[in-house]
């Protein structure tokens, strides 16, 4: 039986990071993964080999943003593995029915003055928004690089940019009333208080659903924050995909001396004492730890079907199972080999316009039926709304020279109404269903890019269904849960378990499921290693007995 100080559950890239810093640290650590390949969400596949050889695909994350809000590339030095990230500038091209668009450049200044050919005030207001949320974003971005309820931990990561950031926020009674009640309004209500054209409105809406949910729904304003970003810090996209951000975990891993096992699809976690000593994997073979084992998957899997019920306690086990929200939106995915990039000739084509994110989102109302018939369990592929890259025109390695790849995201239902227990998984999804789906997705794509249908050499479709089985995913939801306030921060998954820590000792949780959230950031892993290496100390497990007879004591008071 093979032993190692610490087993981590899924080689997605949070997992990588937090391995990388333990084996920093001089522990032994291994890592299973269910898929032939390393990096859950974050990879770069040649998918379509025997159709379409020499075009590799971003199956998942693509645009990345939220890792340059921390310290990972710099600390874990990662460009001497191979790491380059390419800027997407322009970042957000919105074309619109009319012929108008939206065009967005990391300089505010050239997107303001873009935005005043159809509205002067929305150019002021926009101006005004994206520093409103810098600022915000400089305000709250300690708390991604920290334990969510270390509250020290969390205080030493402020700088004096950010303190004053800040007080731009909370410096006031009003100022941080206001604050609350743009935290708690939903991304709608907020739009429709600061804009007054469409051309602004759509795109801001269509990001900040990225969250997972229809612009009106309260407390997920934070998703406005997703176009300020791209001003600042800025969106960027690894060259050779997303999938060279694992590539260079994996050489930094390997390199320390850390165990990655493909094809390991981890099926009990074994307890022992209330302390989990090891795994056991399809097959039955064991691989024992001594001090740790971590998970890298979402929380309900590992409560509901990694542990026997008996182990868990059974109100926790319960807030696992009810109290955790997913919406029953995730993504039906579309990849395709083109001879030629889509050509946008009503809106002054020009090459630039495909370097980062294209966005078609007619109107708020638009986005809003995209989402919400989503949630109820139907398919909005009659006027389709989505998220599309053309990466290989920022980075040519990612196709044959002359040729393009696209991909394609597009909100769909995970259970299909009416459909239950039909289909993939009793979901309603089949072959058949998915490529009728894909179909109108590209013919509503084709009404802005005329040339695009004739340009397609191979496509690939992923319905909800294959995409959650492909990434072991709740309810195909790539984020783990749902990316909502109540479910954000010290709250994620649980506040009974935010802070990496499980009442099972030894056990501990990382991933998009964990705080900060999901999107490609290493924060969760980083964080969560930062907690098991202070846990490992013993003035760490001194105090934390003292917290144990404090919260006794309280317990029966």
């Amino acid at each position: 039986m093979e032993t190692y100080d610490v087993i981590i559950i899924g080689a997605g890239h949070n997992g990588l990071v937090c391995a990388a810093y333990l084996l920093k640290a001089g522990y032994k650590v291994l890592l299973l993964e269910k898929r032939p390949v390393p990096g859950g969400a974050a990879t770069t596949e040649e998918a379509l080999p025997e159709q379409a050889p020499g075009f590799k695909f971003n199956l998942c994350a693509i645009d990345h943003e939220f890792i340059f809000f921390s310290p990972i590339i710099e600390e874990l030095q990662l460009t001497r593995y191979g790491l380059k990230y390419l800027s997407c500038d322009p970042h957000t091209f919105c074309p619109h029915p009319d012929g108008k668009y939206f065009l967005a450049h990391q300089s505010l200044e050239k997107t303001c003055a873009a935005i005043a050919r159809y509205s002067a005030r929305d150019a002021e207001k926009y101006r005004e928004f994206v520093e409103y949320w810098t600022h915000l974003m400089g305000a709250i971005a300690p708390w991604f690089n920290a334990p969510p309820q270390s509250v020290l931990a969390i205080a030493r990561n402020y700088s004096q940019k950010n303190l004053l950031d800040a007080l731009k926020m909370v410096g006031s009674k009003n100022k941080a009333l206001n604050f609350i009640r743009t935290m708690i309004t939903s991304p709608e209500d907020l739009l429709n208080q600061w804009f007054d054209t469409e051309i602004v409105k759509a795109p801001l809406a269509r990001l900040a659903a990225e969250i997972g949910a229809a612009p009106s729904q309260k407390g997920i304003t934070a998703g406005l924050m997703m176009l300020a970003m791209r001003h600042h810090p800025g969106m960027a996209r690894p060259q050779g995909g997303t999938g060279a951000l694992t590539q260079a975990l994996v050489k930094l891993v390997t390199a320390l001396g850390g165990v990655i096992l493909t094809e390991q699809m981890v099926k009990e976690v074994i307890v022992d004492d209330n302390r989990a000593v090891g795994v056991k994997v399809t097959g039955g073979k064991e691989y024992r730890a001594t001090k740790g084992v971590i998970s890298n998957i979402d929380v309900q899997r590992l409560f509901l079907q990694l542990i026997e019920p008996g182990v868990v306690e059974t109100e926790l086990r319960e807030k696992v199972q009810r109290n955790i929200v997913n919406n029953n939106e995730t993504i039906l995915k579309i990849d395709c080999a083109l001879s030629e990039p889509p050509r946008f000739e009503a809106y002054e084509h020009q090459d630039e316009y495909l370097i980062g994110t294209i966005l078609i989102a007619d109107s708020v109302a638009h986005v809003e039926q995209a989402h919400s018939l989503a949630m109820m369990g139907q398919i909005p592929d009659q006027n389709p709304s989505m998220y599309l890259d053309v990466p290989s025109v920022l980075d040519p390695t990612l196709a044959p020279p002359g040729k393009h790849t696209l991909w394609i995201e597009f909100f769909a239902p995970y259970q299909i109404a009416g459909k239950e227990g039909t289909g993939l998984n009793g979901t309603g999804w089949t072959d058949e269903l998915k490529n009728q789906v894909a179909d109108r997705v590209i013919d509503k794509l084709a009404q802005y890019a005329p040339n695009l249908k004739s340009s397609v050499i191979a496509r690939r479709v992923e319905s909800p269904a294959e995409l959650g089985e492909r990434l072991g995913s709740y309810k195909g939801n790539y984020y783990h849960l749902d990316m909502t306030l109540d479910q954000m921060i010290f709250l994620r998954p649980l506040p009974e378990i935010a802070n990496y820590t499980t009442p099972i000792k030894n056990l501990y949780l990382t991933g998009a499921g964990t705080h900060p959230g999901g999107s490609i950031s290493g924060m969760p892993g980083r964080n969560c290693a930062r907690v098991f290496l202070q846990q490992q100390s013993p003035i760490a497990k001194a105090q934390q007995s003292i917290l144990s007879v404090f919260n006794s004591v309280f317990a029966q008071a």
